[in-house]
């Protein structure tokens, strides 16, 4: 497998994101190290909040939580998705495939340890965490999913339809019509941000694959992972919450579903933030810092 790796020189002196990168090595799934990039800050014996990011973004999504988690007294973990921020990034869009994010993102899991964990994901960081969640349930204590699921082939929506079209032949990302940048006014170095993981379309492929793996279709080869996972997802019965941007057509209707399924919602205190869209972080990160403070102190 090829690797690219972005240069270092390109996350110098982004807007409100002063922390370093750490590094966990594993195995790509033919032999070829693939290195993944977190932020890893705060007091290394606390539980962990763990925060999973979806695309075409990576852990500078986060940067307007990660210091009110911090002052909380939490050790705060941002991971970068494979193909995104600081990680490494297979070469060919083929490399991507859903089964592959999943063992990439278990492996990191099992090679990082992590216990007792707070997991917040939103979009892909959902599907992927949510994932880990069902196959791993000892490892969280507890979860907080936003504008995010597991599809299980069900159907596509008219916004997925038109997505996946147009991403399938695509070798570029529109970063002109879609993204978190786009979620509210910014300034344009913080824009640039985002696409500061990405010097050229060929570090791309990751983001410009994703949205062909969402397993919205009852043929996609993504599906029966989802499905055989469900059912474990809904036996979770820890703490569970769902904080939804109530503007997103990506997810609509998805805090619902969770809610009902999943053995560890009922009771919990479930929010929608009715101004927010798809990037509830970048729309109401302080109003989400709040709310995931007071979910862990209170289901300790």
């Amino acid at each position: 497998m090829d690797i690219l790796r972005t240069p270092d020189s390109q996350f110098e002196n982004l807007p409100g994101f002063p922390w370093p990168a750490h590094y966990t090595e594993i195995d790509a799934g033919d032999g070829t190290p693939l290195r993944i990039a977190r932020v890893d800050e705060g007091p290394r014996d606390a539980a962990p909040v763990l925060l999973m990011h979806g695309n075409p973004s990576w852990s500078y999504l986060y940067r307007k939580m990660i210091p009110g988690l911090l002052a909380a007294g939490h050790r705060v973990i941002a991971v970068d998705l494979v193909g995104c921020g600081r990680s490494d990034k297979p070469a060919a869009k083929d490399d991507y495939t859903l089964a592959r994010h999943y063992q990439w993102m278990t492996d990191w899991l099992a090679a990082m340890d992590l216990k007792d964990i707070t997991l917040f994901c939103q979009d892909w960081g959902g599907t992927i965490g949510l994932y880990l969640v069902a196959q791993h349930p000892e490892r969280f204590a507890r979860v907080i999913a936003a504008n995010t699921g597991l599809p299980l082939g069900e159907g596509e929506s008219d916004f997925m339809r038109m997505w996946v079209g147009l991403m399938k032949e695509a070798t570029a990302f529109p970063w002109d019509r879609f993204g978190p940048a786009r979620a509210h006014a910014m300034s344009e170095a913080e824009a640039a941000a985002y696409q500061a993981p990405f010097p050229d379309s060929r570090y791309e492929a990751g983001i410009v694959q994703f949205p062909v793996l969402i397993a919205v279709q009852p043929d996609n080869p993504g599906a029966p992972l989802n499905r055989a996972a469900w059912p474990k997802l809904c036996a979770y019965d820890r703490p569970f919450l769902t904080l939804w941007g109530g503007q997103d057509p990506v997810a609509r209707g998805g805090n619902k579903k969770l809610q009902a399924a999943v053995a560890g919602a009922a009771g919990q205190p479930h929010h929608v933030f009715e101004t927010a869209g798809h990037f509830v972080q970048e729309d109401v990160p302080e109003e989400l810092v709040a709310h995931v403070n007071a979910f862990i102190a209170s289901t300790k």
